[in-house]
């Protein structure tokens, strides 16, 4: 439990520009709180102590605004920025160097008792206010843009934007030891495409006062255009 302790607050370290001191991870970062609850939960729901495993994660959401269900999976070196409205379903599984920021929901779309949350590989950074709905699994070294809704499955080293989430990027690069939180910096394929179209547009004026040009009579000085 201690060498567990010590990894997550090595994690913070890497992932947060701003902590300053263990104390301060200590006593003052709610994502901390909330897994050293889920890990005491998580111990108790394996064991079938059900009733209090509930209760501990309870106690964990009243604190710190980040409801784990104990039933949930999670991998090493996870890390949740903020926090305040994380929610992660019961079957939910997490791999290892995942980012989940405020805001974000791990969701089911069923009633049924079977898998209804989702798999996150590994080295998955996830948006602030993004839901990832439904039993499927997120690639690894993949990212979800902010406020994007992902109802399907995500292939490999690939970036998700939108409502519903579309996939813009994909097979490329894949991202190294280094965690990439860069997911304010995704890529924008309609302003890419509203640009191509406004560069032809200017292709074309281009190319009719060429035309236009052309068909002066620059003998008559009343035929003269200003181009």
């Amino acid at each position: 439990m201690i060498k567990t302790l010590k990894e997550d607050i090595r994690t913070v370290f890497d992932r947060d520009p701003a902590v300053r001191s263990v104390p301060e991870i200590l006593f003052c970062y709610p994502g901390f709180h909330a897994l050293f609850f889920y890990r005491l939960a998580h111990a108790l729901w394996v064991r079938k102590v059900r009733f209090l495993a509930r209760f501990v994660s309870h106690l964990g959401r009243m604190f710190t605004g980040i409801e784990i269900h104990p039933g949930a999976r999670i991998g090493r070196r996870f890390f949740i920025d903020h926090g305040m409205g994380v929610v992660i379903g019961e079957t939910a599984e997490i791999g290892d160097d995942c980012t989940l920021y405020h805001g974000v929901t791990l969701g089911g779309t069923s009633w049924a008792k079977e898998k209804r949350h989702p798999t996150l590989g590994n080295n998955i950074v996830v948006g602030a206010g993004a839901k990832v709905l439904g039993p499927f699994r997120v690639g690894d070294n993949s990212k979800i843009g902010a406020n994007s809704v992902v109802v399907r499955e995500v292939p490999d080293n690939s970036t998700v934007i939108g409502v519903p989430g579309r996939i813009v990027y994909a097979n490329g690069e894949k991202i190294g030891a280094q965690i990439d939180l860069e997911h304010g910096q995704l890529p924008d394929p309609e302003g890419k495409a509203l640009s191509c179209m406004f560069d032809q547009l200017r292709a074309l004026e281009r190319r009719v006062r060429e035309l236009e040009g052309a068909g002066v009579d620059k003998s008559d000085p009343r035929e003269q255009k200003v181009i």
